[in-house]
């Protein structure tokens, strides 16, 4: 079966809902000044640095493993090959101290910004590599925003 939708219309809604998830609360799923970028403004590199449980990933290393799935699925996008692709590297960040944890969030926001412009130059909405990378981008960026607020909360209580 062949689906056809207005690319256009597809582009606007993706990138409503990037920015939604990322940079500005719009009320599409998120409730006020929930974004990533919103949430991340007020933690500390002490918070930051805190897990769950002793295993778990710490709040850097959830931003540090966005910023490199962005990556990676932003070069999907541009139909440029990632062969070496390291998840459970993408996770080693644990603890930062305040210049690390600046670094860490400017790294996410440069990252944003590349895959929000990989996605306005598409030129022909295709298949997996461009329709299923931004949508994978879209679902796995908001499942991790959920974890940090579910961690903020547990560990700092209505974070």
């Amino acid at each position: 079966m062949v689906y056809a939708i207005c690319e256009a219309a597809f582009v606007k809604e993706l990138l409503d809902l990037l920015s939604e998830t990322f940079v500005k609360t719009q009320g599409f799923f998120l409730t006020r000044d929930r974004s990533l970028f919103q949430t991340l403004a007020d933690v500390s590199p002490e918070q930051a640095s805190e897990s769950i449980s002793p295993n778990g990933a710490t709040l850097a290393g959830h931003v540090a493993h966005i910023s490199y799935y962005l990556g990676v699925l932003t070069n999907c996008i541009r139909g440029i090959s990632s062969d070496n692709v390291d998840w459970e590297a993408s996770w080693q960040r644990r603890r930062v101290d305040e210049v690390a944890w600046s670094q860490t969030k400017a790294d996410l926001k440069m990252a944003y910004d590349s895959t929000i412009a990989a996605i306005e130059t598409v030129e022909e909405w295709e298949g997996e590599d461009d329709i299923g990378a931004s949508l994978a981008i879209l679902a796995h960026s908001a499942a991790h925003l959920g974890a940090i607020h579910q961690a903020l909360h547990a560990v700092f209580a209505g974070g």
